[in-house]
């Protein structure tokens, strides 16, 4: 499988298109990673919250439990704590809700700063270099099959852009039909290099 071109110009560009491609990924990972950690850190308020309301309501809990205990005054004395311990148990389940919307929070903003540009970058990136390395595998396989110059030239046709055919003749189709042996082999030169593959 050719993954680089076979032209140092055109080589050198695909590199410097690599590394940056994998940088802006690692970037864009990174900052999503970064604002997660930063709004998780929110949750630290929501745990301090579960957790005093759960220290509240036990402490509740346990005065009214004695309370209870003392002869002919217990029974009533203990229900204003048993409502303050279920005040403890509302913000500790306050606490609770806080800290899974932060999590939730953090984990679609984390996701969505990452995902998003990653696969607009992985769209525009590798999947025009996979295109490369498809076309020039296919174009070493015609060219160790025997492939003749003016089938290259045929694919340059289809393939090249019309000021780039333009510019090895006025009328390339024609030159092509005739055989114009120096058209022809412009034409399958061009084609060569769009592929990335050097004869010999």
């Amino acid at each position: 499988m050719q993954i680089y071109s076979d032209f140092a110009p055109q080589r050198s560009r695909q590199i410097a298109v690599d590394v940056f491609a994998v940088a802006a990924i690692a970037a864009w990972v990174w900052l999503g990673v970064f604002v997660y950690s930063l709004v998780i850190d929110l949750a630290r308020f929501g745990a301090q919250m579960q957790s005093a309301g759960s220290d509240f309501s036990s402490t509740m809990t346990d005065i009214g439990d004695q309370l209870d205990a003392v002869p002919l005054i217990g029974g009533g004395i203990s229900v204003p704590f048993e409502a303050a311990s279920g005040a403890g148990e509302s913000l500790e389940a306050a606490g609770r809700s806080q800290q899974e919307a932060v999590l939730n929070l953090a984990v679609g903003l984390g996701w969505g700063i990452a995902v998003v540009p990653v696969l607009t970058i992985l769209l525009f990136w590798l999947v025009p270099r996979m295109r490369f390395t498809r076309r020039a595998a296919t174009i070493r396989r015609l060219v160790r099959g025997g492939v003749t110059v003016d089938m290259l030239a045929l694919r340059a046709l289809t393939n090249q852009n019309l000021s780039v055919l333009a510019a090895v003749d006025a009328d390339p189709v024609s030159a092509w039909r005739r055989g114009d042996p120096t058209v022809m082999r412009s034409l399958a030169a061009l084609e060569l290099k769009a592929s990335g593959v050097r004869l010999g």
